[in-house]
């Protein structure tokens, strides 16, 4: 009797650690990715007229920056070079309202909001 016992605890072990460490088929758990960690800007003026300053960005020779309205729709694209953390882009000629910025480079990728009067 002790040694069904045994067996029974043995086999329910062996399941436990399979239903834990992956598929029936003994192939790895796939390991969910650790969020990325937020990078600190300051957006400003906001709300802003001719300019919007972005502080706390890395240095870069080429970030991709599009700004999109509050729809989706790219209204501005350009590629410019990150000097000093910092970077300014002329939006005089948007129209009043809510734009989503994205920056994106081999360095970080952000996205922020600002709105223009």
């Amino acid at each position: 009797m002790k040694k069904y016992f045994s067996l029974i605890v043995l086999l329910m072990a062996s399941f436990i650690g399979k239903a834990q460490s992956g598929n029936s088929e003994g192939e790895p758990a796939v390991k969910t990715q650790q969020p990325v960690s937020q990078v600190k800007i300051k957006v400003f003026p906001n709300p802003a007229t001719n300019v919007v300053t972005i502080l706390g960005l890395k240095n870069t020779s080429k970030a991709d920056i599009a700004i999109m309205d509050i729809s989706g729709n790219t209204v501005l694209a350009h590629q410019w070079t990150i000097r000093r953390n910092v970077l300014n882009i002329p939006i005089s000629t948007l129209e009043p309202g809510a734009y989503i910025i994205r920056i994106h480079s081999d360095e970080q990728q952000v996205r922020t909001k600002f709105y223009k009067q």
